[in-house]
């Protein structure tokens, strides 16, 4: 993925929102990440900022609306700078499809996720994106390759 500005005030609000959920304040990280919605200036904000909203909502299918908004927003910002997104924008889809029960997308978009999955650094992130991928596939029986 490409480095994140992080004087951005979207990514701003993003991490202050991770470190919300990551201290359990869950209805605090739900409204930073509305909060980063609202800031957005561009495609590339509005997708970083949909990706983190579909993490806190209350319905399977309100996550799946806002997992396509992040998609759309990424193919819409375009290039480089939305490359490395993509398999966790595809790996959130899976996961969204899964969750309403549309097995068939979710194969399909964890088949993508996978395919995409060289663009992904080796560190931490390319970590869990990865294995997200490949426990995804497990749980609906999604052939590897």
């Amino acid at each position: 993925m490409s480095e994140m500005d992080p004087e951005n005030p979207v990514v701003k609000l993003c991490a202050e929102g991770m470190r919300a959920e990551g201290e359990n304040r869950f209805a605090d990280a739900r409204a930073l990440f509305l909060q980063a919605w609202e800031a957005s200036r561009d495609d590339y904000d509005a997708c970083v900022a949909a990706h983190f909203v579909a993490r806190h909502q209350d319905t399977p299918e309100e996550t799946l609306r806002w997992n396509r908004e992040a998609l759309a927003r990424a193919d819409a910002a375009g290039g480089e700078r939305v490359r490395g997104f993509y398999p966790s924008l595809y790996l959130n889809l899976a996961h969204a499809h899964e969750q309403v029960g549309d097995l068939d997308e979710a194969r399909r978009f964890y088949a993508r996720a996978a395919e995409l999955a060289d663009a992904l650094p080796d560190d931490r992130y390319g970590g869990v994106v990865r294995g997200g991928i490949a426990e995804g596939k497990k749980r609906i029986g999604a052939e590897e390759g």
